[in-house]
């Protein structure tokens, strides 16, 4: 697996899910940067993204009525994995993306349940068994917070996050598990809902999935893919690179570092 990008970690401290877009298009290197990089970042077998030149105002028509409605954006990326799969690595792959996006100053917002997928087909070829497991509109947000972005961070407690102490097991032997399970706490998820729980031994950090019943309409092992690439980011920020193995469930992947 390449490289992840050093500025990818301070996306995370910059990026807002955002509703109400500008009809301003982006510029074309910034569009062509991304369409590029849903080609070549493809770090899980069968996870990719996909960048769609058309408005999504159809795919998200009716999205969880008039305050939740994404509206104004005039691109969107789809996130794509296997049918019937584990979904962490769409997870992890789309929030490359989205944390490029955030880089290039463009807005974006995660959409794992209300999505019209037979409008995001229409855009995209899907081969044999894939699925989208999740879209994003992408541009410039309106300046200020509109009153449904307001109200929608609101209702869904976006700025809440729970505290360390509830949603890991152990306790952080050095300094890298530290930075990387802060930024694994500020991972977006469906509803905020932080489905997953962090377990602490020597070098290494086990992420697995906590919570309610799971759906696939809201994939928790989606939502952790998303912490996994933040608690990478925050280990590489804190100089230790590492690798991801694959858990059978409830466990989703271990963090082993490599120092």
């Amino acid at each position: 697996m390449a490289a992840l990008p050093p500025d990818w970690y301070q996306a995370i401290f910059l990026r807002h899910s955002r509703r109400s877009f500008m009809p301003r298009r982006p510029e074309e290197e910034k569009v062509a940067g991304l369409e590029d990089l849903c080609r070549s970042f493809r770090p899980f077998p069968g996870a990719k993204a996909e960048f769609v030149r058309s408005s999504p105002e159809e795919v998200f028509k009716g999205f969880i009525g008039s305050y939740g409605k994404i509206s104004g954006a005039p691109y969107y990326m789809a996130f794509i994995g296997p049918e019937g799969g584990a979904g962490e690595g769409v997870g992890y792959t789309g929030e490359g993306l989205v944390l490029a996006a955030t880089t290039l100053g463009l807005s974006t917002c995660w959409v794992s349940g209300f999505f019209r997928q037979e409008e995001v087909k229409a855009g995209i070829v899907l081969a044999k068994g894939e699925r989208v497991y999740a879209v994003t509109p992408v541009g410039y947000a309106e300046r200020d917070y509109s009153v449904k972005d307001r109200l929608y961070r609101t209702l869904a407690g976006s700025r809440k996050r729970k505290p360390l102490s509830q949603i890991c097991e152990g306790t952080a032997a050095d300094a890298w598990q530290e930075k990387a399970l802060e930024a694994a706490r500020l991972a977006p998820s469906a509803a905020n809902r932080q489905p997953w729980l962090f377990i602490l031994e020597p070098g290494s950090i086990t992420v697995r999935t906590a919570g309610s019943k799971d759906s696939r309409r809201y994939p928790k092992r989606l939502d952790c893919g998303i912490a996994m690439l933040h608690l990478e980011l925050g280990a590489l920020a804190a100089g230790v690179p590492g690798r991801w193995v694959p858990l059978a469930p409830p466990g989703v992947a271990r963090f082993e570092a490599q120092k």
